[in-house]
């Protein structure tokens, strides 16, 4: 028998713990259950996080559980034989009833509908005793299949389960840690898996997924955090459509720039970030609680500290005035930067930076985080599962940080 996996309180993002919490208190688990679904170890992991992060008194006297109540059966009278007989006949009448609504109900899905109800339900119902005194072979007749058909689609049924359960346990221990992970991303990484023999196809995975209610839905969010309205000199789009358009062949040639919203229970923080539009590493953020340009200009120098080469750089972003600002530029000319800028207000035209935004927020960073503190912790952790662990659809499946150093 294999050992589980001991983790440690590191092996959970602040993220995840947030979304466990927020899934208790709002009653769709109790802790229990919560530690048992995501493989939680410890006894008391799950309530010490409530006791934590949690807006409710999860300390120990503080819930009390409704009390039990206890029930009188009411003693009816003896029936008469002739009573009895009566409620017999009704009970009869009613069941040969109810047994031709559904066999017509069965009878228009299968013809009208296409649809084949036998196989799995009635392994269901066999399985669950729903019938008393219901055996194998009195089933298979009213079906109009042999003993050895039914024990063939049941062996066949036992493994296809056991099959799909170890999926969802994959699928389970991979959203741990991005816990929005597309279903094409998660067929990939199932195939990278040989010694699992995990090897289901694409439509099939989303069949799973969608029977157990795992399939991700997409999220928006809109916030404008660009003021394009000053007095600050504009510069050319490089990047746009054309005959002078200048396209990356390798990383650190061009970087694109952006600022995000990124509300917290206590007031607004916002997220700077500097991403590299060949490999889509972000190679520079701040978590700041301003606009100003000083604190946007973080991200650019923390990007610019961990260069690897001396190439020709460009740096990309909207025109909101941060970016156009004489601080700003004063630090692409201080590192030999060119400057490159959107025409107007159009999110298209610096796409790739809105993309990496809407991946973080929309998830990895799906709780709102309590002050700057915790989201900057929040944000730290996102980012390193970002650039490490997640596959990108645009790079082939490979992680922007191995694209980064399979071509630096």
């Amino acid at each position: 028998m294999e050992t589980a996996k001991r983790r440690s309180q590191r092996d959970y993002t602040m993220t995840f713990k947030l979304s466990v919490v927020d899934q208790v208190e709002k009653g769709e688990l109790s802790y229990k259950e919560a530690q048992e679904r995501y493989g939680i170890q410890g006894k008391t992991t799950v309530l010490t996080w409530l006791r934590k992060h949690g807006r409710q008194n999860w300390n120990p006297g503080a819930y009390l559980g409704s009390p039990r109540m206890g029930s009188m059966s009411e003693q009816n009278r003896p029936l008469t034989p002739e009573q009895r007989i009566k409620e017999l006949e009704e009970q009869l009448a009613l069941s040969n009833q109810k047994a031709q609504f559904f066999e017509a109900v069965v009878d228009v899905l299968q013809t009208d509908y296409g649809l084949s109800v036998g196989k799995k339900a009635s392994r269901q119902v066999l399985s669950q005793k729903r019938v008393q005194n219901l055996s194998i072979s009195g089933a298979c007749r009213f079906m109009g299949i042999s003993r050895q058909a039914y024990y063939k689609r049941n062996r066949a049924d036992i493994a296809r389960l056991a099959l799909d359960q170890k999926v969802v346990d994959f699928v389970a221990q991979k959203r741990l840690r991005q816990p929005r992970m597309g279903t094409r991303k998660l067929h990939y990484l199932l195939h990278c898996q040989p010694q699992h023999a995990l090897k289901v196809g694409r439509d099939r995975l989303f069949s799973i997924l969608r029977e157990r209610r795992l399939l991700v839905t997409r999220k928006r969010a809109y916030h404008k955090t660009t003021d394009s309205h000053h007095r600050f000199r504009r510069h050319p789009n490089l990047l746009k459509s054309g005959p002078d358009q200048v396209v990356p062949s390798g990383p650190e040639q061009v970087w694109v720039a952006d600022i995000t919203y990124l509300p917290t229970q206590e007031g607004v923080a916002y997220l700077s970030l500097v991403t590299d539009a060949f490999s889509r590493k972000i190679v520079g953020y701040h978590v700041h609680e301003s606009l100003h340009t000083e604190a946007v200009a973080q991200a650019l120098r923390r990007a610019v500290s961990q260069r690897q080469t001396a190439q020709p750089l460009i740096h990309h972003s909207d025109r909101g005035s941060q970016y156009c600002s004489g601080m700003y530029q004063a630090l692409h000319a201080k590192h030999d930067i060119r400057c490159s800028m959107t025409e107007g207000y159009d999110c298209y035209q610096n796409a790739l930076a809105e993309r990496v935004n809407g991946i973080l927020k929309t998830e990895l960073l799906l709780q709102r985080p309590q002050d700057l503190a915790q989201a900057k912790k929040m944000v730290s952790e996102s980012v390193a599962i970002y650039n490490r662990e997640r596959p990108h659809l645009s790079l082939r499946y490979q992680t922007p940080d191995a694209m980064h150093r399979a071509f630096g």
